[in-house]
């Protein structure tokens, strides 16, 4: 596999995903997403308007799902360093203060390991 055809971006997001954050964008403007819990599959990130949380330097800026930021919290990003993010839509309700609560539909987050050489890389 060449560097050109490796994809180390550190957090992605699905289709369903990105219909969502151009739903909620639509309705409540600029958008964050923050990952401050979970250790595993099917954890739940929230979703704020841009600058409805803040951060800071216990903070990671991950990258960008839909163009809008995604931030972990730095103790959960050092155990989740060696994955990638998939942040995906399903039907059920999301945290009290995430925007996508009364659509009926929550992000979750899913995660794939990177290979040795992408791990090496990052």
């Amino acid at each position: 596999m060449s560097d050109e055809a490796l994809d180390l971006r550190r957090v992605i997001a699905t289709d369903a995903t990105l219909a969502l954050i151009e739903e909620l964008r639509r309705e409540h403007g600029n958008l964050m997403f923050h990952q401050s819990g979970g250790c595993c599959d099917g954890s739940a990130p929230m979703c704020f308007p841009r600058g409805g949380f803040l951060v800071g330097a216990s903070d990671v800026l991950l990258g960008e799902i839909g163009g809008e930021p995604f931030y972990m919290g730095r103790a959960q990003f050092e155990y989740w360093r060696h994955t990638r993010l998939i942040i995906d839509v399903v039907p059920g309700r999301g945290g009290m203060f995430s925007l996508e609560g009364p659509t009926g539909k929550r992000f979750l987050t899913r995660s794939t390991l990177y290979s040795e050489v992408e791990d090496a890389l990052l």
